[in-house]
């Protein structure tokens, strides 16, 4: 058999609904079968926390082989685990269609299942998923929040360190006490009639981090395509559903998935794309989703529809630039970009296309100011994983899988920190600041959108 598959990848179906899935013994039995193909091939060393401690459970075991690993110690391998796919999509020579079939990802989320279903998710991490839920009590009381959870406020932040788990160092979300919905509705940009994409027509997904703690990215996404004569309007019926994954959780996924498909069927009726501002919320419309919504659930059909009609915001300006092209207006910039791919941008299998965007940006030639030769791209994981990465206990490995990232933003010493994810950025923020105090603080950490609207003056 040769090694590793020149196909491909192929993502099967999560069989969740099979009663098979959730039968442990079984479950053990695959996880030392792909355990055990990992530890022959160990290409994945180095890509997250979740290998290294399965090799070293197996380099430390009487055998130094898998039969002797303890079943109860997997947990230190599922725990570590951020559901970022890379190691299926980018690194993993035995994915399908190769017989092996491995899928690691997919893997523990079976077992997170498994432990959800037996045990439940625990109270405190159970709290964080339930975005919603925090992002609007905590916008009527956003200043108040925003004090408490300030890593700079050592007495509140300790508690909640002993309480829920929550590491006291690790940089929490900010919340802002109007929606990027409310300020979409109160104040929307006006649209340039003339714009070389005038008859377009796009919906933005709001998404529970820009609605509720990050309205600029927003805000500016739709500056520039309204710029650009895309109309535009904005909805977030729910959130993605990318927390509960996270846990396990999967029947809250798929109730999220058929409420947010059905809510965005009337703008995909109406010809509107619709554009996610977050890759890991763009991940789940367009490719997680179909997954792990049955076949035969009531709301497929409409999933697949937005599967199909969902771009990613760096995505949508690319393809206006290639397409209709720009508006004119994009001017040099000051200092020049470090730019983060996100995991789950790499994930949507469509190229750098943060990266394309901000290159669109002119360079001017007699200033240095930037262009192409200013923007130095990363292409590496932050180690945040969503909420996993500021749990006590995570929020150091999570700095240690960034540090190569932070490095790099150190070593570029650029004026701008960007990151498609916005959790990521402002981890790799933390990460310099760990490196280079004063680095930190000259760098401004925000959105690559957020960028490419200023250089239009937007």
């Amino acid at each position: 058999m040769r090694e590793g598959s020149l196909e491909a990848p192929v993502r099967h179906p999560v069989d969740w609904q099979n009663p098979d899935f959730y039968d442990e013994a079984l479950l053990d039995a695959e996880m030392r079968r792909v355990f055990d193909v990992c530890h022959g091939c160990r290409r994945c060393f180095n890509l997250c926390d979740s290998f290294p401690r399965l090799f070293d459970l197996v380099d430390h075991a009487p055998s130094e082989e898998l039969d002797t690993v303890e079943s109860k110690d997997f947990v230190k391998v599922v725990d570590a685990c951020t559901l970022c796919d890379m190691c299926f999509l980018t690194k993993c020579p035995y994915v399908p269609p190769h017989p092996f079939n491995l899928d690691f990802p997919h893997l523990m989320l079976r077992y997170r299942a498994v432990q959800a279903r037996k045990h439940g998710v625990p109270f405190a991490v159970d709290q964080m998923t339930r975005t919603d839920r925090n992002g609007r009590v905590a916008g009527k009381v956003a200043s108040l929040v925003n004090w408490a959870t300030a890593t700079g406020n050592r007495l509140t932040r300790r508690m909640m360190e002993k309480v829920a788990d929550i590491d006291a160092a690790a940089s929490l979300p900010k919340f802002q006490g109007r929606s990027f919905v409310a300020r979409a509705a109160d104040d929307p940009p006006a649209v340039n009639p003339v714009g070389p994409a005038a008859g377009r027509k796009a919906v933005f997904y709001a998404t529970c981090f820009v609605n509720f703690s990050n309205p600029g990215i927003g805000q500016a996404a739709q500056s520039i395509l309204a710029h650009n004569g895309v109309a535009t309007d904005v909805a977030y019926p729910a959130c993605c559903g990318m927390p509960q994954l996270e846990q396990g959780r999967i029947e809250q996924v798929v109730e999220n998935a058929g409420l947010v498909a059905r809510h965005f069927s009337r703008w995909i009726d109406q010809g509107y794309d619709v554009i996610a501002l977050v890759p890991s919320c763009a991940l789940m419309l367009k490719f997680e989703w179909l997954h792990l919504v049955p076949t035969d659930h009531p709301d497929r059909a409409a999933v697949e529809r937005l599967s199909k009609a969902t771009f990613d915001i760096a995505e949508y300006i690319v393809d206006i630039a290639q397409k209709e092209g720009l508006a004119p207006g994009l001017r040099p910039l000051e200092g020049g970009v470090t730019l983060h791919i996100a995991c789950h941008a790499r994930a949507q299998n469509m190229g750098q296309k943060a990266a394309e965007m901000l290159r669109l940006i002119p360079k001017d030639a007699e200033g240095g100011r930037m262009g192409p030769a200013e923007l130095k791209v990363v292409e590496r994981c932050s180690g945040h994983g969503g909420s996993w990465g500021v749990m006590k206990g995570n929020f150091e490995t999570a700095l240690k899988v960034g540090k190569p990232v932070a490095s790099q933003a150190v070593k570029n010493a650029k004026h701008y920190l960007a990151s498609e994810c916005p959790l990521a950025g402002e981890h790799i923020r933390q990460g310099v600041e760990r490196l280079d105090p004063a680095q930190a603080a000259s760098l401004e950490q925000l959105h690559p959108v957020e960028i490419f609207a200023r250089a239009y003056g937007l």
